[in-house]
């Protein structure tokens, strides 16, 4: 096992890490879990909605990244333009285990009958902890005698989303603040600094911009084209580009292309009124693809209406 932490090591340092250096984690059904990224759509979906998620990545390889995500969301208030969430992250990759947890707020204004405008804050902390006798270290040193136990940093969030009933367009920056990750690809730093330093990278800002826009190609038959996507300073953008289906209200698939990264794959299904289950797909086209049987998501949605129209007009996102 640790060689293969040793292989996930080199594969990074190699930039296979979808090939865009990015720190936070990646996410093929995107378009199901806007809250994590977007602090201003709490609430939106005017409905008591928890979600989960859980995403492997790059399966086969002992060490690679795993996520899962726990989302709660409620509007709040007397006019239900004030939503409140909750949001839980949990990201293990190689030795490193990190958990985000935040507290989501948003306020809407109504610009039209059809249209609202939200804003957003994302409160929290992150928390690392790195078990070093998970690695292969060809130099021992000092600096690899220590764990990094429950590291706590702040967080801070923003955002914007507007949405009509057909529309959607979201920016956001999740964290404002300065934080220390756990970086492999520096596991052979400087032996005589710091543990902190030599496997630790400071957290760059993570600008998100979503959009997406339903057709009704007949009566039960809607087409949604959407996009993600992600900025960060000292990297490339990174772009998703997905196409779905909804068909009779009940069923969706689609496909997703991530700019050269990789081809997804998804489909969901409708299983009451309350449940919906997701499923999604990752065939990489960078090289790491020789070294894994791509990456799987699965996640699931449960709705709790209050209002009987939100049951017989489901919206799209």
């Amino acid at each position: 096992m640790k060689k293969s932490y040793l292989l996930l090591t080199l594969l990074i340092l190699l930039g296979c890490f979808s090939g865009k250096a990015q720190q936070d984690p990646q996410y093929t059904q995107y378009m199901y879990n806007t809250q994590v990224v977007n602090p201003a759509y709490a609430g939106n979906r005017d409905v008591l909605s928890f979600g989960l998620l859980y995403r492997t990545q790059w399966v086969g390889l002992d060490g690679a990244p795993k996520t899962a995500t726990l989302t709660a969301d409620t509007p709040i208030g007397t006019l239900d333009n004030m939503g409140l969430g909750l949001t839980i992250v949990s990201d293990h990759i190689g030795p490193a285990v990190e958990t985000n947890i935040t507290v989501d707020y948003s306020y809407t204004i109504n610009l039209s009958d059809v249209s609202e405008l939200s804003f957003g804050l994302k409160g929290g902390i992150d928390i690392l902890d790195v078990d070093f006798s998970k690695l292969n270290i060809y130099n021992e040193g000092d600096i690899f005698e220590n764990n990094i136990d429950n590291k706590v940093e702040p967080q801070i969030g923003a955002g914007i989303y507007f949405n009509t009933d057909r529309f959607y367009a979201g920016l956001s920056v999740p964290n404002f603040l300065t934080t220390k990750h756990f970086d492999e690809s520096d596991i052979e730093g400087d032996p005589n600094g710091p543990v902190a330093e030599a496997t630790s990278a400071a957290d760059r800002l993570h600008y998100f911009f979503i959009a997406g826009y339903v057709f009704d190609l007949s009566e039960n038959l809607k087409f949604k084209p959407a996009t993600f996507v992600k900025a960060v300073s000292g990297a490339p953008l990174q772009v998703d580009i997905s196409a779905n289906f909804l068909i009779i209200q009940k069923f969706t698939a689609g496909v997703a292309y991530r700019l050269d990264a990789a081809w997804s794959a998804m489909a969901g299904f409708q299983a009451t009124d309350q449940i919906f289950i997701g499923f999604g797909y990752d065939y990489e086209t960078t090289d790491v693809q020789m070294y894994n049987d791509g990456s799987y998501e699965f996640m699931i949605r449960f709705d709790v209406f209050n209002r009987p129209e939100r049951v017989l007009n489901p919206r799209f996102f």
